[in-house]
């Protein structure tokens, strides 16, 4: 590039810069100009005091709906003339609108009084003033607020990513007739069966452990993330699987805890699926819901992903007359928020989902419950299908268009749709605890969100992972549903854990890279996507649970038996062109916990009980193994 060139871009660039910086200085100006700010201690019926703020529009030409978060993460920054920077990201496009926007401390956290309670059980039936939960509190709140705030017009909805996904579905049980839209997204619903720290039993610790422990979360509010609290010397090595492996037996783990983070060591008390965690299942509160929902989640949803498709069912089954709509889009944990979604990792989406879904789907819909705008007539899903990288709409969901077909494993690490015929067939491998599989191929600190998109060329060439695919297909394959895995399996211990992957192997010619222009000199090299193998969705299950979340059995050396479970809902096309490839394998490490491959309290367990086993998986005419796909045609 010749000098002149140069110091016409540099000055372009400039002068962008300085323009951004001054919208950024313009919005937060009219923000001031604009709002004003309050901050109150509303009481709840048992007369604990929970901290609100409010920002509201000076505008009193015309009455404002109100939109709500409850939140563990604090509504900081305190102070009435402290505003919180909505103006950087897309609840800036609500302001314009004109909302009242009330974010509120959840009791027991930060300024709220009270005791705060990890997913608070749902009270059913309450008796008295004393029988407070989530929704109880959101009541009050909702009533203190209609008749509290100046100019608004008597219409709330609530709001909320992850863990205030939950309190908004809680807030969708509360029956206030004044709450008319309520947006669960990515909701926490179920910590066993698959959000956030359990899957399928299977005990996620680093997430858990990083939440919790090294986050700073479990211990006595006000506590922020990465404060003189935290434990920054934990990770010396910088390489999560290293610093797990070292730990050895989960309950290492607790010599980090100390006395106050008492969900972590409350969790260890309950290895089982009993009462104490049936309780914390969000998915009960789910009946009569008054109010219009609309659920938001991610396909490569890293956390909550169990929580978004099985809120919006769960509603579907238990409050059939409530209006409920599911959008899920081919996202991170919650990265329908940010202003760009056009890929994962290696993997690009077409266009720019987020800010899609933002002017197309969730502000339409609360304008029309909250402002009677015009009715968007959102479909029952909006559901986006990666491989094809386009959006599709159905009435219900799971649809019934989708077929369930067999996908039959067979000998030589081959896939079909007809059943194996051979009187006797099986491979195994030897999963080895002290060298487990890694969940993904680069060494860092913190669990990675890309992941859920990775390239699994890395497992396909270790020992202990077992790899089946299709021939290269003729035409377009289209699922969409929840897909069953049904293992005939031996193992020559008591317990083992088994980790079934769907992923799309893309042909070896394919010239598609994609490079991130502002990425460092380095990582905008091309990544090699000829031959890539991109996880589709992946799911591990505890061997000993086969039968029983609440009563686990150990296997019986030798002995075949049928593991099956359902992996989180797919909704992905395989090209023309390429291959459909299933995985096996017994670890997914650090992302979850090793299994000692012994029958035994997991969380008790000492480093000694850790054992190889041999796993055989079968594909044989008595023993078939499948993949139980929901084909849309």
């Amino acid at each position: 590039m010749c000098k002149k060139k140069l110091l016409v871009l540099t000055a372009l660039l400039f002068c962008s810069g300085l323009i951004f910086s001054q919208n950024q200085y313009q919005d937060s100006a009219w923000f001031r100009e604009n709002y004003y700010k309050l901050e109150r201690r509303i009481t709840m019926r048992d007369g604990v005091k929970l901290f609100t703020s409010m920002y509201i529009p000076k505008d009193s030409t015309q009455k404002h709906p109100i939109l709500m978060e409850r939140t563990p993460y604090s509504c900081a920054p305190y102070g009435e003339d402290q505003y919180a920077r909505l103006w950087q990201n897309y609840k800036r496009y609500y302001l314009r609108e004109g909302y009242i926007l009330v974010f509120q401390d959840v009791r027991g956290r930060w300024m709220s009084e009270g005791k705060f309670v990890d997913v608070r059980p749902f009270i059913k039936e309450k008796k008295s003033a004393a029988d407070i939960d989530e929704s109880t509190d959101a009541y009050d709140v909702i009533d203190w607020l209609v008749k509290n705030i100046p100019g608004n017009n008597g219409n709330v909805g609530v709001i909320g990513v992850s863990y205030p996904g939950f309190y908004a579905g809680m807030a969708a049980a509360s029956g206030h007739p004044a709450l008319k839209a309520v947006s669960p997204q990515a909701p926490v619903t179920d910590w066993f069966r698959g959000d956030d720290f359990h899957h399928n039993g299977v005990f996620f610790y680093m997430d858990a452990f990083d939440f919790y422990v090294s986050g700073g979360f479990g211990r006595p509010h006000p506590v922020p993330r990465n404060s003189e609290t935290s434990m920054p010397d934990l990770y010396d090595s910088k390489d999560n699987y290293t610093f797990y492996l070292r730990q050895g037996a989960d309950k290492n783990l607790l010599k980090y805890t100390g006395d106050s983070i008492a969900f972590y060591q409350e969790l260890y008390q309950h290895p089982d699926e009993d009462n104490w965690w049936q309780a914390r299942n969000a998915r009960v509160a789910q009946y009569n819901i008054k109010p219009a929902i609309l659920v938001t989640g991610g396909l490569f949803d890293a956390e909550d992903g169990y929580g978004a498709w099985n809120l919006y069912k769960a509603i579907r089954a238990q409050s059939a007359g409530t209006n409920a709509r599911l959008v899920m889009g081919p996202w991170y944990h919650g990265q329908w928020e940010t202003d760009d979604a056009t890929h994962l990792g290696n993997v690009a989406f077409g266009s720019n989902t987020s800010v899609w879904y933002q002017n197309r789907i969730e502000i339409p819909f609360f304008n029309h419950y909250l402002k009677g705008n015009d009715d968007p007539s959102l479909a029952r899903a909006t559901i986006f299908f990666s491989g094809e990288n386009k959006w599709r709409t159905f009435d219900n969901w799971p649809t019934e268009k989708a077929k369930t077909e067999n996908l039959y494993l067979q000998k030589n690490g081959g896939l079909d749709w007809s059943a194996p015929k051979d009187a006797r067939g099986y491979d195994e491998y030897v999963s080895d605890p002290a060298h487990p599989v890694a969940y993904t191929e680069a060494v860092h600190f913190n669990r990675t969100r890309e992941y859920m998109t990775d390239d699994q060329r890395f497992a396909e060439r270790r020992a202990d992972v077992l790899s089946y695919q299709t021939p290269i297909l003729t035409e377009d394959l289209t699922l969409g549903g929840p897909v069953i895995a049904d293992l005939r399996t031996s193992i020559s211990t008591t317990d083992a854990d088994f980790v079934v992957k769907l992923i799309d192997v893309f042909p070896d010619t394919l010239s598609y890279q994609r490079i991130d222009i502002y990425a460092s000199s380095e990582a905008k090299k091309a990544y090699p996507m000829g031959g890539y193998e991109m996880l589709v969705r992946a799911e591990i299950f505890r061997g000993k649970y086969r039968n029983s979340f609440e009563k686990p059995e150990p296997f019986k050396p030798g002995n075949v038996e049928t593991v099956r479970f359902t992996l989180p809902d797919v909704a992905h096309t395989f090209k023309k062109g390429h291959r459909l490839m299933v995985q096996i394998q017994s670890t997914w490490f650090p992302l979850a916990d090793r299994n000692p491959q012994r029958f035994t309290n997991i969380y008790t367990c000492n480093d000694t009980d850790f054992q190889k086993a041999t796993i055989r998986i079968f594909h044989d005419k008595d023993h078939p193994s499948a993949l139980m796909l929901p084909i849309i045609p």
